[in-house]
């Protein structure tokens, strides 16, 4: 075991050879050669891409960089941002070091020389793992003898009597020669949130303020080798952070403004629905907004449910009947406890809703709450869910109505012209218009719109909340209408197939060249919102032509045009997460219309069932559930139409019918 393993044996070999291995020691090339990556490495070496030997509490590297050697995944390590902010304070704090280090060696060289400033830096025994820290002062180093550690510092004297002129340092030679001692403090911020007196989330946050500035070159100072990482992987490596786009943080106009200072979170519930509150705040709210979260990162709690609990009282009975709903579902309760809780919050929140109507008063709150009774339900809930409820189309008619009264359309085309950030409320409204009307074989309530910003090219806010871009939106809305054409018949084959054609050229501009869609995970495992867009949209876009092409006049599914566009359609579901922690559930609609239109023997069903497979449990729930049982449905029906030879298409929106079901898949 003590020899040199040979590039044979592989990473096992590699990782059991001894640290101080005498053959290691003798070839240090041919070992750097057959090095693999390390992934018990600490997080420190890791974001540095340097090899890290793995000592215990503390490696080598960071114990001799004064860097705080962290095994534990930090924070800062699942986002972009902080990840950069990261890599420049151990840039900051490697340079000081090294610094130094020359400084001290030239001070005991020059007796003339200032002394240095080691007794600013960190070193690794001022590390301690209950805080957290950047750097602390050494005690191996003393203040210089003859400084008074109490007398005031001249710039603090100046500041508060700003009546007395302060001295000029720039043309006093008395200070020339020593110029002020560069000092830096580190800030740490805590944040922490409360529901009702628990606390739930518990953010941390280091910022360091510096004076210090990097003196001119010196002839006997070289660079140091330690500061290439920096530059190789900031400045120079593209693929983890320079391809991707800054984020708009402050993207939408959020119903209830911007967030407080404050995180206490002040939710006013009975005793007995405070196990439903909690439920849905733990489990329920990271699943109804994936794509925003992944986008905005905490927005969907801090600035659109967590503010609505707190001052909509319909909204709250909204979301305690969601979480009953999933309670139920996933921990399999029966009974008439759990029943009466989802009925009584359901009630509640219409009996809310209507008091509201009659006094025709706080229209945003009640806008809020009924577009939450319709889309929260397709995070929950399995398809054979009985209890009573009212159609969730009948709920939009209500949003709509409320829509056109608060104005929202006329604000969103006002954002063609300006800076305004569009209505959240008007965003999440137009997502279910649009995919909504698809269930119904209805135009959208408010194509114009869409249409009118189409043709501005501005955004709806579509992309930045579900992950689809605004502008294929736009088109499946005109998709959406030209079906409804075609069901009222209010329309002919020729102007049909014209339609069709000029809708497929406007798709045709709206492709990207194919080596542009990539796995939307960095190499070191961070998401990357835009290129999961960009997935997300060619998604949508293959189901969109899909959906287009169905409408030609007599097309059977089993066309060899229709079965190419269903075979690139699975190809491209590989760039999409899958699995739990996936985004399967938010290509719901893309699905529905791929799968309907699938074969016997197309490799779709084969993909589609390995992703399910994926989900496990959570395949059962919300639209994805009831969009998979709609699915063997139409399968079960379209291929004994196919087996009989009648060669009848099933649409799936006759199934659902036939059924007796009222789903909004999206």
């Amino acid at each position: 075991m003590s020899t040199q393993p040979s590039a044979q044996t592989g990473k096992s070999a590699a990782m059991v050879a001894p640290k101080d291995s005498p053959a290691k020691a003798s070839s240090p090339k041919a070992t750097s050669k057959m090095h693999r990556r390390s992934r018990s490495g600490c997080f420190t070496c890791r974001l540095r891409r340097k090899k890290c030997d793995e000592g215990k509490n503390q490696c080598k590297a960071c114990k001799h960089l004064g860097l705080k050697c962290e095994y534990k995944r930090p924070m800062w390590w699942s986002n972009n941002e902080q990840r950069k902010q990261q890599k420049e304070t151990i840039k900051n704090i490697i340079k000081r070091t090294k610094l130094s280090e020359k400084t001290t060696q030239i001070g005991k060289a020059h007796a003339e020389t200032p002394p240095g400033l080691s007794h600013s830096l960190p070193t690794s025994a001022t590390y301690s793992e209950a805080t957290v820290r950047t750097r602390a002062p050494s005690v191996e180093s003393q203040p210089s003898p003859g400084y008074d550690l109490n007398q005031p510092l001249l710039h603090d004297y100046y500041d508060f009597h700003p009546h007395i002129a302060s001295p000029s340092y720039d043309t006093d030679a008395h200070y020339q020669p020593f110029p002020p001692t560069p000092y830096e403090v580190d800030i740490k911020t805590e944040r922490q949130m409360y529901v009702n007196d628990i606390p739930t989330r518990h953010d941390s946050t280091i910022s360091t303020f510096s004076t210090y500035q990097p003196p001119p070159a010196h002839p006997n100072l070289h660079s140091f080798p330690e500061d290439e990482w920096i530059n190789q992987d900031i400045y120079n490596t593209g693929d983890m952070f320079s391809n991707e786009e800054g984020l708009d943080f402050d993207f939408f106009d959020f119903s209830h403004g911007a967030p407080q200072a404050s995180q206490q979170a002040l939710i006013q519930v009975d005793d007995c629905d405070r196990p439903l509150l909690d439920h849905f705040i733990d489990n329920v709210l990271r699943l109804i907004f994936p794509i925003l979260e992944v986008n905005q990162h905490g927005s969907a709690r801090s600035e659109v449910i967590i503010p609505a609990l707190e001052s909509n009282k319909c909204y709250l009975h909204c979301c305690l009947s969601i979480s009953a709903i999933h309670l139920r579902s996933t921990r399999g309760l029966q009974g008439t406890e759990i029943d009466n809780d989802i009925l009584r919050h359901r009630f509640a929140t219409i009996a809310e809703l209507c008091e509201a109507l009659k006094l025709d008063a706080n229209h945003l709150q009640i806008l809020e709450a009924t577009l939450g009774m319709i889309f929260f339900q397709c995070s929950v809930g399995r398809p054979d869910d009985a209890l009573r409820d009212i159609s969730w189309h009948q709920h939009f008619q209500a949003a709509i109505s409320l829509v056109r009264k608060l104005e929202l359309p006329h604000a969103m085309v006002n954002d063609n012209n300006a800076r305004v950030h569009p209505p959240f409320n008007m965003t999440l409204a137009s997502w279910i218009d649009i995919l909504g009307a698809t269930m119904l074989g209805r135009s959208p309530e408010f194509a114009d719109t869409y249409r009118e910003k189409n043709q501005s090219g501005s955004s709806s806010g579509l992309c930045e909340l579900m992950g689809c871009e605004d502008s294929m939106m736009y088109l499946i809305s005109e998709i959406a209408c030209l079906d409804a054409l075609k069901v009222s018949n209010g329309i002919n084959d020729m102007q049909l197939c014209q339609l069709i054609g000029s809708l497929g050229t406007s798709l045709d501009t709206t492709e990207v060249p194919p080596d542009s869609l990539t796995w939307p995970y960095s190499s070191t495992g961070a998401i990357r919102p835009r290129q999961l867009s960009r997935n997300m949209t060619s998604i949508f876009r293959l189901a969109a032509r899909i959906y287009l092409c169905s409408l030609v006049p007599n097309k059977r599914k089993d066309d060899s045009t229709m079965q190419s566009l269903v075979d690139r359609f699975t190809g491209s579901l590989q760039i999409i997460p899958h699995g739990p922690d996936g985004f399967d559930r938010s290509i719901v609609w893309p699905l529905l219309i791929a799968g309907s239109q699938s074969t016997a023997n197309s490799i779709f069903r084969q993909a589609f069932a390995g992703r399910i497979a994926s989900l496990g449990e959570h395949a059962e729930l919300g639209s994805f559930g009831r969009m998979v049982r709609l699915l063997e449905e139409v399968w079960h029906q379209s291929d004994e139409a196919m087996r009989t030879g009648s060669g009848q298409n099933v649409h799936w929106r006759d199934v659902m019918q036939q059924k007796g079901w009222d789903f909004l898949l999206i």
